[in-house]
């Protein structure tokens, strides 16, 4: 009896430190516009793929394209004014028939042009960035969904598409608690081969479905398949 007893810990003991995951994408993304408007390109083809510094998304950005260059020749016409009038200041401070008032007023007006040209880079910076927004790339992400088509209209907060960082993969497995220490020292086999696979993270908190045991994350390096099931062992 105590022989069978000791079999079945020794299998237990076995089992307790194999498990099954599934490999994903080191990063899922869900990218959302921070802009308004309305998409003018929708690329359709690099859905299911891998971008290679592909357009994916673009926002009508023409009203935009307008008022950044609006902005732009004005800010140049102020830096002219605020050039005239700083030379106006510097002579008539230096005339003594001159009023205290007739200089602190021409002195208002070259710190008011200052005050319109700090608005305008303001506002020449906030167009730019806005304009950025409306064409989106990905230089060598995976694109798993695209969720706009050309002529949506969207808002801030509307999610465009879905991007996969598959440089590296995970597997997340929940070790019970008492087991943690154990596997720290052990080796790890992936599909019953040894591997060079490390522990990246062990969250010290167990949640709410898994209250007895502590989420393990593995790092995959150049994972060929994704979302295929692998057996983790620790030996």
């Amino acid at each position: 009896m105590k022989i069978f007893l000791g079999f079945i810990l020794t299998l237990c003991s076995v089992f307790a430190n194999e498990f099954y995951a599934k490999l994903e994408p080191i990063q899922d993304y869900v990218v959302k516009s921070s802009v308004s408007g309305k998409v003018i390109f929708s690329n359709d083809k690099v859905e299911g793929n891998i971008s290679k510094n592909d357009l994916i998304i673009q926002i009508d950005s023409t009203l935009n394209d307008i008022e950044l260059k609006q902005a732009q020749n004005k800010l140049a016409l102020v830096n002219e004014m605020i050039e005239i009038e700083t030379l106006n200041y510097d002579r008539l401070n230096k005339v003594t028939s001159k009023s205290q008032f007739e200089k602190d007023t021409q002195k208002l007006k070259v710190i008011n042009l200052k005050s319109t040209k700090a608005d305008l880079i303001t506002k020449i910076e906030t167009l730019k960035d806005t304009i950025k927004n409306k064409k989106l790339s990905e230089k060598s992400k995976y694109i798993s969904n695209i969720h706009v088509k050309e002529g949506d209209y969207v808002n801030p907060g509307t999610s465009l598409y879905n991007a996969k960082d598959i440089t590296k993969g995970k597997l997340e497995v929940y070790v019970p608690i008492d087991s943690i220490k154990d596997i720290k020292s052990k080796k790890i086999f992936l599909d019953g081969k040894e591997s060079n696979t490390k522990i990246n993270k062990i969250y010290n908190v167990a949640d709410e479905q898994h209250i007895s045991s502590y989420k393990v994350q593995l790092l995959v390096e150049n994972p060929k398949v994704f979302s295929r099931l692998v057996k983790i062992e620790f030996k």
